[in-house]
């Protein structure tokens, strides 16, 4: 059998902004920003610029019986699956037109029930309780979502979760679609979901100095990639999803098809387990080029990781360039974190589903508060608020690249 194509045919989101895909998007090109001045005083006062998604209720989403036997990480990426599930034109209850002998499950986490675990520490060591919840392993293993996307679509096939930091979710996405090609499932549920600001994460964050500051008038433009002024990432929570599916059978039954996805690449830096090194970087967009037959010509516009950390950034503007030689120049580049924060194992699907729907709808998101371009990040047209109308693109990259040193690169094609 030769090598399937592969329909993005369902989106899901869960954001501050709310589940909504097309105004999630809209709000993105416009350059809104969901980040805000978080605060709590669980279990001692926390406050920062992030990405806290403050009206979800995940009893409200999912039955208050299943949301009980979820931490939160699993009921924010059960939300985004279910809502892809039927984005994609599936019943909720499982019964559709595909052979579930093979529908399969692959999801991204970096940090899975750290929330539950948290919780239990505070039970042992701040209250002196004898026991935690009797739930805590179910609720608390970094496999949860995914095995609980699994169970409520009734897919029998592969229930695999990714924790490789910040490209979890690309991974997952990746591993799905080369799943697909070769021919081993026919639709695969993948993306991701985190939940980074417990308090204990959060401190582990700020103690390595990487994290953006800010206050009530400023934290909404707190993330600048690629900006001179960058201070560095701001944490955020959330999940995406996106069905994969056989290219053949998504025709078959009329399904709306998003793009396709054509490319996935996945290299290691092999150095360092947190400065990150443009020639692995390199290798991992080429290995994406390759696996979808892309010239890098043919790619209109990247989403790039840009985290807004003064190392990363420049990083992968240097890479870009390696790359795309004379075209970066004129290669849209934008980086969302900007609006969305940066969601740990979550962000490659969200950025992913962006990407799709920068695609889909002919229509690039900026990077947000960009007002003086770094000179070390440079010598790509960076995509911001003031930038205009910009060719649709016909073939488009997310980035990814995680703490440890691997890299993931998803490549995808306007749907003909």
């Amino acid at each position: 059998m030769g090598q399937r194509r592969v329909a993005v045919t369902g989106l899901g989101i869960v954001s501050p902004f709310g589940t909504d895909l097309e105004d999630y998007f809209a709000r993105l090109c416009r350059g809104e920003s969901a980040i805000r001045f978080y605060s709590t005083d669980i279990p001692r006062p926390l406050a920062l610029p992030a990405v806290h998604c403050d009206s979800f209720d995940g009893g409200a989403q999912l039955g208050r019986g299943l949301a009980h036997t979820m931490d939160r990480c699993s009921q924010l990426g059960a939300t985004a699956a279910f809502a892809a599930w039927r984005d994609a034109g599936f019943a909720d209850d499982g019964a559709t037109t595909l052979p579930h002998r093979n529908g399969g499950v692959a999801w991204g986490t970096a940090l899975g029930g750290t929330l539950t675990f948290e919780q239990g520490y505070r039970d042992l060591y701040m209250l002196g309780r004898e026991r935690v919840s009797p739930l805590s392993v179910v609720l608390g293993m970094n496999n949860a979502a995914a095995s609980h996307i699994s169970i409520q679509r009734k897919l029998p096939g592969p229930c695999h979760t990714y924790t490789i930091a910040c490209a979890s979710a690309a991974v997952a996405i990746g591993e799905a679609f080369h799943r697909i090609r070769r021919g081993e499932s026919d639709l695969m549920i993948t993306g991701g979901s985190d939940c980074p600001l417990g308090y204990g994460v959060v401190r582990a964050w700020e103690a390595l100095r990487v994290v953006a500051p800010g206050d009530e008038a400023s934290s909404y433009r707190a993330c600048r990639p690629f900006s001179v002024d960058r201070t560095g990432l701001v944490l955020g929570e959330g999940a995406a999803a996106l069905i994969l599916e056989d290219w053949d059978h998504a025709q078959a039954r009329r399904a709306r098809i998003y793009a396709e996805m054509v490319g996935y690449g996945t290299t290691s830096d092999h150095s360092h387990l947190v400065k990150p090194e443009a020639e692995g970087q390199v290798r991992a967009i080429h290995a994406a080029l390759a696996d979808g037959n892309l010239d890098p010509a043919h790619i209109g516009y990247i989403n790039a990781h840009g985290t807004a950390t003064r190392e990363g950034d420049p990083t992968e503007i240097a890479a870009l360039r390696t790359v795309f030689g004379a075209h970066a120049e004129h290669l849209p580049v934008s980086a969302t974190k900007s609006m969305h924060g940066h969601l740990m194992g979550a962000t490659g699907a969200v950025e992913a589903l962006v990407t799709t729907m920068a695609l889909a709808r002919g229509t690039i998101p900026p990077t947000a508060h960009l007002d003086t371009i770094d000179p070390e990040c440079s010598g790509v047209r960076h995509v911001t608020t003031g930038s205009g109308a910009l060719p649709a693109p016909e073939a488009a990259l997310s980035n990814s690249f995680a703490f440890g040193g691997t890299n993931a690169v998803l490549a995808f094609r306007r749907a003909s």
